[in-house]
């Protein structure tokens, strides 16, 4: 457990999450929630129509304007959308011919896939790193390959123009709001919103279904090439639905959100701006981020604006978590009418978990529950959620209500499946990989493998027991399930180290290939502070040595040979996103990186390794 049963839980209004079971005869089991999903709109949109009736002036979305913030009103909102709506469909655009946005998060994206939705044209939201982190645009070019965008939007031609004139060809219309781009007719934001309304707009609009496709989400490939999942309004409406009635404290007033999650991933695109929308709430774009430099501007946002739920991963809740033990009126800004918060992507630390309730407990004499759950670009996301009184790193629940989950039994672990009104009907102009993305009775494969908490009661819930594409075999024949070695490693090398790469397949032992986290290395040792260059961390002697020990320790703690890693080396060189090694929302391609750092690995394993190899003897001199 993260936190003492002594502390008392903020009680929340939660939703019922029980659960059917089935064990069928050939092992396979599947897990349904008593309840059914309640009624959901047939369009997002509808529930713009509704807030811009009902509450006209609330601010819908909001973001940094010098020391203030520029906001737009629901009654705003709608009009802005109907203009830039009736621009989209006087050019034409569909789902062969879609809307690309480039940009992060900022009012004008907001309004303009707002409008696509309005005008029943799919957009997708494109990681900024494709343009502005690549040095070859490869994966943007391969984007236009396969959606053909007919429109292009970058909030700053400026920035994303080098991109756009890479990727793009010419005859493609581009819009911006700020910037120009020598050499090419350019729309501005401007004088898109300033399109007559179309006289056949409501009719349009009303024609929009739950099969319609509201939006195209990329999501990492296993050539690291990436997928455009399907995302329809059937999908985004009732996956709101089953957000609504589990975390149910959400009835109770309009959500307040600071976010800064991208748009361009599901859990910020569909969930966070889709929980506003369907909720009437307001969502204050947050300019910073989990990064030095970027957490500072969080900590000032979250001193003007105090959420009623918060969402993070668990990088940016360790770096709140200092400023908030340091800073009394940022505590009682950030907890004055916090309801829950919630983390995705990754585990979250256990003092960082502690630490979060002690200073909960501290401002509001209760700890404010932590929750977390299951999902994928593929399922909208929401799929699995924890109770808060079970929440903890590591446990993602049960199926809400509207999903229905299957497990089959896969190399010793079970493999999830999940099938609902939520779950993507493929991967656009991929449909090899659509078919093989789903069992014969329709179940989509996430690929995530899950452990009962109780062997003999499923309905106590599930832990996350890693990725099946991950696990391999030693060559005695163990298996190694590389998700949970994964997180102990991670928690066991606590602050230093960001995230692992596994290696031994077919080999007689585990090594490992560590991703160095400069903050935690300052963190354990002050003499690095400001060093951000992984090379110079990886050859510094005291933080070779303090890894040495922790290496060792965990290997003391180790059961055999698929949990006890032999040899370490620590990356000398940040993960490649142009090779594939690492995604856009930072997580790790195991298997990439394995491949293109075959010389490291080769070094790992070999009888006589060089002087940057740490083995369990020690660190080599």
């Amino acid at each position: 457990m993260t936190a003492s049963v002594a502390r008392p839980l903020r009680p929340v209004r939660f939703g019922d999450i029980s659960v059917v079971v089935e064990h069928r005869a050939d092992g396979v089991t599947i897990v349904r929630p008593r309840d059914d999903i309640a009624r959901f709109p047939l369009r997002l949109t509808d529930c713009l129509h509704r807030w811009a009736a009902l509450a006209p002036e609330r601010v819908f979305v909001a973001e940094r304007a010098g020391t203030g913030w520029r906001s737009i009103s629901y009654r705003e909102t709608l009009d802005v959308v109907r203009h830039l709506a009736s621009g989209l469909i006087a050019r034409g655009l569909d789902a062969e011919r879609p809307l690309v946005i480039l940009s992060g998060n900022s009012v004008d994206h907001a309004l303009l896939g707002l409008a696509a939705l309005y005008a029943g044209v799919p957009y997708c939201p494109v990681s900024p790193a494709y343009s502005l982190v690549s040095s070859d645009h490869g994966k943007l070019k391969y984007v236009n390959s396969l959606l053909t965008p007919g429109l292009i939007y970058a909030d700053s031609l400026d920035a994303y123009g080098k991109a756009i004139v890479s990727a793009f060809p010419p005859d493609i219309e581009v819009v911006g709001s700020s910037g120009s781009l020598p050499d090419r007719a350019v729309t501005t934001f401007a004088d898109l919103a300033a399109t007559p309304v179309a006289e056949n707009l409501d009719e349009i609009h009303d024609s929009i279904g739950p099969d319609s496709i509201a939006k195209f989400l990329l999501t990492s490939g296993s050539t690291g090439m990436p997928k455009a999942v399907i995302n329809t309004q059937r999908m985004i409406c009732a996956n709101q639905v089953m957000i609504r009635d589990t975390l149910a404290f959400i009835k109770g007033e309009p959500p307040v959100l600071l976010d800064w999650l991208p748009w361009n991933h599901t859990f910020g695109g569909n969930h966070n701006v889709g929980l506003v929308i369907y909720n009437g709430g307001s969502l204050y774009i947050d300019d910073g981020k989990p990064v030095p430099g970027g957490i500072e501007k969080t900590v000032r946002n979250l001193m003007e604006v105090s959420p009623t739920c918060y969402f993070n991963v668990p990088k940016g809740y360790e770096m709140l978590l200092v400023h908030l033990r340091a800073n009394a009126d940022l505590r009682k800004a950030f907890f004055r009418q916090l309801h829950g918060m919630f983390f995705a992507g990754a585990s979250l630390a256990a003092h960082v978990w502690q630490g979060l309730d002690e200073v909960g407990e501290e401002e509001t004499g209760h700890r404010v529950p932590m929750l977390t759950g299951l999902g994928s670009t593929e399922t909208a996301p929401f799929c699995m959620s924890v109770l808060p009184e079970t929440s903890r790193s590591g446990h993602v629940g049960l199926p809400v209500p509207g999903n229905e989950i299957k497990l089959v039994p896969n190399g010793g672990k079970l493999e999830l499946r999940v099938r609902g009104p939520n779950i993507t009907p493929g991967y656009w102009r991929q449909p090899d990989l659509t078919e093989k993305a789903f069992d014969e009775e329709g179940f989509y494969k996430l690929g995530d493998a899950l452990k009962p908490v109780d062997p003999d009661d499923f309905t106590k819930g599930f832990d996350f027991d890693g990725r099946i594409s991950e696990d391999f075999k030693l060559a005695s024949g163990t298996w190694v399930s590389v998700g949970p070695l994964r997180a102990r490693f991670i928690a066991g090398m606590a602050p230093l180290v960001r995230d692992v790469v596994i290696a031994g397949l077919n080999r007689d032992d585990l090594a490992a290939i560590a991703i160095l986290d400069p903050d935690g290395c300052a963190a354990a040792l002050p003499h690095l502070a400001g060093t951000n260059d992984p090379a110079v961390l990886a050859a510094d002697p005291a933080l070779r040595k303090l890894s040495a020990e922790k290496l060792a320790a965990l290997a003391a703690t180790s059961t055999g040979s698929a949990t006890r890693i032999m040899r370490l080396a620590l990356l000398e060189s940040p993960p490649s996103i142009d090779r594939g090694e690492i995604t856009d929302k930072g997580s790790i391609n195991q298997r990439a990186v394995l491949e293109h750092r075959a010389g490291m690995v080769d070094d790992l394993y070999a009888a006589t390794p060089s002087s940057k190899i740490i083995s369990l003897s020690g660190p080599s001199a």
